[in-house]
């Protein structure tokens, strides 16, 4: 990766510099890693922030307890702090490039705190660990296509991404996208305590959901079918399975999942408007 440093603009290209604040966490080691991997930065051009310990992760990055620093270094700077310390964290970042990856916090609200009108508000989500991440973004009206670029650079390593046209969507987003590694987990506990019930072993319920989950998902990416249409299938099947599944929206599984998404969708906006 290469940047234009003279004209404020970052540019795909060798030697592109990133900063992580809040590199020692889950997700923002999870992006570190990813942009590793793919070589998207080198690690002697990755600088990452801790509150307490060093890591002792990632050899050859540049970690610092000093946020101010690692923006010092970086062209391109990662916030990726829980909301609730974001209102703590003082960096100017002056004439750079911001990607949030909080959610809850506005672009003219970052745009402001952190001195730059070159700020993109994304969600990631914990799958990028595993490079699996989806994640939309939106960007604010003074970064460029450059700027976008990186974006997608960035984000394409750890998974998938798309550019939305609103804030409002990324809101949204943050139920659906951002909260949602936790919803098959939900589905799983729920599953995995039904047969413990029934008496089977407690491993063998664990590898046998755990299994139904990961084959679920990888038959959905392979085939791309819409969701649907694979309701659809095992219900016209008429056997087992539509018999769960009829027995489980009468329950309110649908209704459970939009009240879950709609809490997600409100608290972040009202996270926006503390901030």
């Amino acid at each position: 990766m290469a940047t234009n440093r003279s004209e404020g603009k970052v540019e795909t290209g060798k030697g592109l510099r990133i900063g992580v604040i809040g590199g020692a966490g889950w997700l923002g080691g999870a992006i570190a890693g990813a942009l590793l991997d793919t070589r998207v930065v080198e690690p002697q051009d990755l600088s990452l922030s801790y509150r307490r310990a060093h890591p002792g992760r990632f050899p050859g990055a540049f970690w610092t307890s000093d946020n101010q620093a690692l923006a010092d270094r970086s062209d391109v700077i990662i916030l990726s702090v829980r909301p609730a310390d974001w209102p703590d964290l003082k960096v100017n970042a002056a004439g750079k490039l911001v990607v949030s990856v909080m959610a809850g916090i506005r672009l003219d609200v970052l745009c402001e705190r952190h001195q730059t009108r070159r700020v993109v508000r994304s969600l990631p989500n914990a799958f990028a660990e595993v490079r699996k991440s989806y994640t939309p973004w939106v960007a604010a009206a003074d970064a460029g296509e450059a700027d976008r670029a990186v974006v997608r650079t960035i984000f394409d390593a750890c998974g998938f991404q798309d550019e939305v046209g609103t804030e409002g969507e990324i809101d949204y987003l943050t139920g659906l996208t951002g909260s949602g590694p936790a919803f098959p987990a939900l589905l799983a506990e729920a599953m995995m305590s039904d047969a413990v019930a029934h008496g089977l072993d407690r491993q063998v319920a664990r590898r046998a959901v755990n299994a139904v989950l990961v084959g679920a998902g990888r038959l959905l990416e392979q085939r791309d079918d819409c969701p649907t249409e694979t309701v659809k299938t095992f219900l016209d099947y008429r056997g087992t399975t539509a018999a769960a599944i009829e027995e489980m929206i009468k329950a309110g599984f649908g209704t459970a999942v939009m009240r879950g998404l709609t809490a997600a969708f409100e608290k972040s906006v009202r996270m926006g408007e503390t901030s």
